[in-house]
């Protein structure tokens, strides 16, 4: 198991130096500029050219590649042309937000889509099977912001059930020592801050995971489907194994392997996703932000936060090889 965590590392270094000239070529062929960006369009040659100069964007792309990947090594990931406050910075200042909101997407999209897809297998050809097929098309089919749009006019406009935005009211008064509102409200025993972070995060927490609950819905009924009806599950049934060990030992965990790949995947369409969540909600994360770094060319943030969000990403897929190993014993032998 350690030497799988050893080459999925080593393989992470050559994949993020190729993306690193991937990214820092897509940014500078956007139409426009940081500086036109920064000034307006009715900025002068003369303060395009002082801006340019201040932040080396006058200078050779091999160069200016080398000085990025330069200072990326040293830790530094440059300023925002926008705020003119470090990229790290404002990550680490946003990062707590996003992952509370992907942790918690996460969480609904797994605890609701595995036992919808399993239950929907266990009845196939039933009207709970054809009730989750018909469900989880639905969810792939209805676009992020616009289920965002209607979760909010319903039960925060409609109903007055849940909050519209941000991430906390702004009558509370919290503490924020991790910056992850929740856990924060948790470690400081501010209960009702912890309650209201909480609120905040369902109904974006809904928007997001919908995508994934209905494609991990969706898969986990089809690999149940396989694994039941595989000659070493008739085998075990008839040598009067219990059902409930049966379906819990043999079918749901042979079934695991194929959605744990899809949960891995997920995690990747969930920070894209937050992109749009975030503007929705007013959800002031990543994702948010790096919205605003499009519209403004703030070539930075673009690239660092993208950066960043690679890592994450290969990150949860490394966890995902690992857990191979944790469901199917077989697979460490490999």
């Amino acid at each position: 198991m350690l030497r799988l965590v050893l080459q999925r590392l080593a393989l992470l270094v050559p994949t993020l130096l190729g993306l690193s000239v991937l990214l820092f070529l897509w940014v500078r062929a956007l139409p426009g500029g940081p500086a036109t960006a920064l000034l307006g369009e009715r900025a002068t040659p003369a303060e395009v050219a002082r801006v340019n100069a201040l932040y080396g964007f006058d200078r050779p792309l091999p160069e200016q590649y080398l000085t990025w990947l330069g200072q990326l090594l040293q830790g530094n990931f440059g300023v925002s042309t926008r705020t003119g406050t470090p990229v790290l910075q404002e990550f680490w200042l946003r990062f707590p937000a996003t992952i509370e909101l992907t942790l918690m997407a996460l969480l609904f999209a797994v605890g609701v889509g595995i036992p919808l897809g399993y239950l929907a297998a266990r009845h196939q050809g039933r009207a709970l099977d054809h009730v989750t097929v018909g469900v989880s098309l639905l969810g792939v089919t209805i676009p992020v912001f616009f289920l965002a749009f209607l979760l909010k006019w319903v039960f925060a406009v409609q109903l007055g059930l849940l909050p519209s935005a941000g991430r906390l009211s702004s009558s509370m008064i919290a503490t924020h020592p991790t910056n992850f509102y929740v856990l924060d409200g948790l470690l400081t025993r501010e209960w009702d801050a912890a309650w209201d972070a909480l609120q905040h995060l369902v109904l974006p927490a809904v928007a997001l995971g919908s995508i994934p609950l209905a494609i991990i819905a969706r898969i986990t009924r089809a690999s149940v489907i396989e694994v039941q009806n595989a000659d070493y599950v008739r085998t075990a049934r008839a040598k009067g194994l219990r059902p409930s060990r049966l379906r819990r030992r043999v079918v749901l965990r042979n079934a695991m392997l194929p959605v744990a790949t899809t949960i891995g995947l997920q995690v990747g369409l969930l920070l894209s996703g937050a992109v749009l969540t975030e503007t929705v909600f007013a959800f002031n994360g990543i994702g948010s932000f790096l919205a605003t770094a499009i519209f403004s060319l703030d070539y930075a943030v673009l690239q660092g936060f993208i950066l960043f969000i690679a890592v994450i990403y290969a990150l949860a897929n490394l966890a995902v090889d690992v857990s191979y190993g944790l469901i199917d014993p077989r697979m460490r032998a490999r």
